[in-house]
């Protein structure tokens, strides 16, 4: 009798163990985005150049960049609320550090947060009502000189308001 509760106790830990390792790999694998070109045009004149995936339903929303390992220094994820309303957002799930750009449907940066912490259930908020926003790796805010005021330019900023 012992065995078998033994044998059962080990059973349920290395199938909770595998939906802990498999989950979060089959939830990246499930979600698909678009891609675009988006640049940030500065103040002081620049115009940096950037590739981001669109999250612009409630579920790519609510999964962004959850799970992800690896991203390239250029790419990114916009997040399109559709109307401009405060926003707030979380790092639970994310692997990858980010700063987030908050922008307003003009695309003009209001609120920068800068190296939100992975796995953070800590609450960021737009501070004001916006459209967008731009998630980047952590330190390519202050790598490039991003700041409030400067714009962000994509399909998705330019389109027309259904």
């Amino acid at each position: 009798m012992h065995g078998l509760v033994l044998f059962h106790a080990i059973r349920s830990a290395i199938l909770a163990l595998f939906f802990m390792v498999a989950l979060p790999a089959l939830a990246e694998e499930q979600m698909r985005f678009e891609k675009e070109p988006l640049l940030i045009q500065t103040a002081a004149g620049k115009v940096l150049h950037f590739t981001v995936e669109i999250a612009s339903t409630p579920d790519q929303r609510a999964h962004g960049l959850m799970f992800r390992k690896v991203m390239a220094d250029d790419a990114g994820m916009i997040f399109d609320f559709d109307e401009p309303r405060r926003v707030t957002m979380w790092m639970e799930n994310t692997i990858l550090p980010l700063d987030m750009l908050f922008a307003d449907d003009t695309g003009t940066i209001r609120h920068i947060k800068e190296k939100a912490v992975p796995y953070s259930r800590d609450i960021i908020d737009s501070m004001s009502a916006v459209k967008y926003v731009v998630e980047l790796n952590a330190g390519i805010v202050a790598k490039l000189g991003i700041k409030p005021g400067d714009r962000i330019v994509s399909a998705t900023t330019t389109k027309k308001a259904k």
